[in-house]
């Protein structure tokens, strides 16, 4: 064999050498967290800064419902004034006004009745647990993608492990090929498309790897984690026998939170009457001035009851009272396309899930039966009855069909997430 020959017979595999010292170690990396699925799901919701700022509109709620107790309950006033003119003023020697005088007051006012108040104060509390449900709703939505990129992780794992696989069996392929070429029984063609394999699975392994890290990114970020995160588990989701639809309408944030809002919009509503009723107050003035003028006692008090009542608006009340049941209507018509949708989503995902596992059993069987005709067709090749040309379409059938499998696996996985969550079963 020419010396030239021997050198470009030696290419593929200086080629292939290449790729794969080019492929960043993976040991050198930092330290990866690794936690399970129910600590990643846990720890997303109590530390994930979307829901610690929706917890927020709690304490805005809160602050309201003060506000509305506030206007129903009694205010103290007190006040101190001091007066000084240029002269003091009387006749007769009897002074009716000192030059310097101080008035001490306070003013005790107690609202006896106020509908309108008491309204708001009972539409307050009603958007204190608005705002709870809307916390919850922001939880389920936190844990579900966390859950989502949990599994993600899991499906990007399987496919570095798939090219993995893949790469080792073009690479004993190579190694054979290189093996015959050199002992002057195999072609350099032959040695060339091994080598071409070799390449483009390693190409496929390093497109993995770094679909994993991306996976591992994000999942890190919804856990608030300082790097990224790995999973340790794969869970099970248990899927109930039985689907009764008023238990697990009842369980969805979504429908208890419209159905909360709309509950809420109905009181405001109703309690439209009490806008035209009068509102009475009673007012308590006691009163202190030292010195005492002649025409003015040291010591005073007054005790004030009034009552206000509109007795023309212009339309202010009958425009506020048309636009509170556009506001529940539109409420009562989101609430039932939530209900309708949620129903729509329970039903696909039964569906889905029966479908990816009627798949997932085909697609394993497909991937068994590739294996068994890579391992045939590479020994058929060894013994010379077939070419190289099989048993690398052989490779890339066995590589496809693993993939498809983890394709399959992840839809399962997905499918029977996706009815928990239908359910409002997850998060727990």
């Amino acid at each position: 064999m020419h010396k030239r020959e021997r050198i470009l017979g030696l290419l593929p595999m200086l080629v292939a050498g290449l790729l794969m010292c080019a492929v960043p170690a993976r040991a050198q990396t930092a330290s990866i967290d690794r936690v399970s699925f129910d600590d990643a799901v846990r720890r997303a919701i109590e530390k994930n800064p979307t829901v610690l700022g929706a917890t927020t509109a709690i304490l805005r709620a809160e602050g309201l419902l003060q506000q509305a107790r506030a206007a129903t309950r009694p205010t103290l006033d007190a006040g101190v004034t001091n007066t000084t003119l240029n002269r003091s003023f009387g006749f007769q020697g009897i002074t009716t006004q000192p030059q310097n005088q101080v008035t001490i007051g306070a003013n005790l006012s107690f609202p006896v009745l106020a509908a309108s108040r008491w309204a708001a104060s009972a539409q307050a509390r009603d958007q204190i647990e608005v705002a709870n449900l809307s916390v919850a709703d922001v939880r389920r939505q936190i844990g579900v993608a966390t859950a989502q990129a949990y599994l993600a992780v899991i499906f990007q794992r399987r496919q570095v492990e798939v090219n993995e696989r893949a790469r080792d069996a073009a690479n004993a392929h190579l190694t054979y090929a290189n093996r015959r070429f050199e002992s002057g029984a195999g072609s350099q063609l032959n040695q060339v498309r091994a080598a071409q394999e070799v390449s483009a699975d390693e190409a496929r392994l390093e497109n993995a790897r770094l679909g994993l890290t991306r996976a591992q990114e994000a999942l890190g970020v919804l856990v608030v984690a300082a790097g990224p995160t790995d999973a340790t588990d794969e869970p099970t989701f248990e899927i109930p026998t039985s689907i009764d639809e008023p238990a697990w309408m009842a369980a969805r944030t979504d429908v208890r939170l419209f159905t909360a809002e709309q509950h809420a919009a109905d009181r405001v509503l109703r309690d439209s009457s009490k806008d035209i009723w009068p509102t009475v107050t009673a007012s308590f003035d006691p009163q202190y001035v030292t010195p005492a003028g002649a025409f003015q006692p040291s010591k005073t008090w007054r005790l004030t009851v009034s009552l206000t009542e509109a007795i023309f608006d212009g339309g202010v009340r009958k425009a506020a009272k048309t636009g509170r049941q556009a506001a529940l209507d539109s409420l009562a018509q989101s609430l039932a396309g939530v209900q309708l949708q949620a129903r729509s989503d329970v039903r696909l995902a039964q569906e889905s899930v029966q479908s990816y596992e009627r798949a997932l059993t085909n697609a394993r069987l497909s991937a068994q039966q590739a294996n068994d005709v890579l391992r045939i067709t590479t020994v058929a090749f060894e013994a010379g009855a077939t070419t190289n040309l099989e048993v690398i379409d052989a490779q890339r059938s066995a590589r496809d069909a693993d993939t498809t499998a983890a394709l399959a696996e992840d839809s399962v996985r997905q499918a029977r997430l996706e009815l928990l969550v239908a359910m409002g079963r997850f998060p727990k």
